[in-house]
């Protein structure tokens, strides 16, 4: 029981270096930009002079958000747990 609890809640946010709590509010926050996205295209199918822009920076920028900024923050993390583990060995 504790194992799939651990799958279903923990596992996956702590691979992307969140708790669960953290991620949770990141997936809100993507997926109602997903939704103000599709609902930009929408208008612009009916309206093509409407939200001409508004899908492709939306994908931008949640592209930004899910793999840049993803990608900086593991780093920033690796680099400073490698800085406390060089710290630990010299004491």
């Amino acid at each position: 029981m504790r194992a799939n609890f651990r799958s279903l809640f923990i596992d996956h946010p702590a691979s992307v270096g969140e708790t669960y709590l953290q991620h949770f509010i990141q997936a809100v926050r993507f997926g109602a930009s997903m939704l103000l996205g599709a609902l930009a295209c929408f208008l612009h199918a009916v309206v093509p002079r409407i939200c001409a822009t508004t899908a492709s920076r939306t994908v931008a920028r949640l592209y930004d958000r899910m793999v840049v900024n993803r990608t900086r923050a593991r780093s920033a993390f690796l680099t400073a747990s490698t800085h406390a583990d060089s710290l630990a060995e010299n004491i």
